[in-house]
């Protein structure tokens, strides 16, 4: 048995023996559906574009076209992308009734159209948009298509205001009910899962700091080392679509 092998039994037993398991996931588990992660120089997304000002709550308001002509792509690329064996099998894992949530960075929907239901987007997602005049929301389907289509600027059709996705900018608060939802689920888990998060970006990357002291088990799966590493029970750098099918495996439904 190799090194990597070694490691997923030991997420195995620790997650056959946990009654309560929440997954925290990164961009790192969507990148095997093609989307890249956002924040990083490599995606392109911040090449044209100064993320503090087009991604940025002020600039929106500021410069909505911006914030359009720099999302277009990424939102043409989610549009596009399925979920990969990743989110798969964390909807396997819900089924089967070990995996009580899922709290996530992400804003793709992945999890949901793999199947998940109970899971808490602490970032925001590309369901909706609300518009900035008269706050009414709106599915974002079409709007979206719009935009990718058209390139333009999607406008309320009940008072003319611009609409902007219902994801959270910088300078912008998160959720306040969903980030309460996710600190509670952190505390009350016996093993928590963090899969593709490089668990930089609070307060969302801090929740493992919630979960440990009551207990529970911390199982880390993503490429790069985080941050965490030296709490976690086990650490597996390697691909979430390998990993994590394997794990929900060896739970019989």
């Amino acid at each position: 048995m190799n090194q990597l092998d070694a490691l997923i039994e030991q997420a195995i037993s620790l997650l056959q023996k946990a009654n309560y398991v929440v997954a925290l996931t990164g961009a790192g588990i969507s990148t095997p559906s093609g989307i890249p992660d956002f924040r990083s120089p490599a995606s392109g997304l911040w090449e044209r574009h100064d993320p503090a000002e087009a991604a940025s709550l002020a600039g929106f308001k500021r410069d909505p076209q911006q914030f359009y002509d720099w999302i277009r792509p990424f939102a043409h690329t989610i549009l596009n992308a399925q979920p990969n064996p990743a989110h798969l099998a964390l909807a396997e894992l819900e089924t089967a009734g070990k995996l009580k949530a899922i709290i996530t960075q992400n804003i793709d929907m992945l999890h949901t159209r793999a199947g998940s239901t109970a899971v808490h987007e602490v970032h925001g997602h590309l369901r909706q948009v609300t518009c900035l005049r008269c706050y009414e929301i709106f599915e974002a389907g079409p709007f979206l298509d719009e935009v990718v289509q058209s390139g333009g600027v999607p406008h309320c059709s009940s008072c003319g205001g611009v609409l902007k996705p219902n994801v959270i900018l910088f300078g912008e608060l998160l959720p306040v009910s969903v980030l309460n939802q996710a600190r509670r689920e952190a505390r009350a888990c016996d093993l928590m899962l963090v899969a593709g998060s490089s668990l930089t970006v609070s307060p969302a990357g801090d929740l493992p700091y919630l979960a440990k002291p009551t207990g529970a088990s911390l199982i880390i799966v993503n490429f790069e080392e985080t941050h965490l590493d030296h709490l976690a029970d086990v650490v597996i750098h390697g691909d979430v679509a390998d990993v994590l099918p394997k794990l929900a495996a060896s739970i019989k439904v």
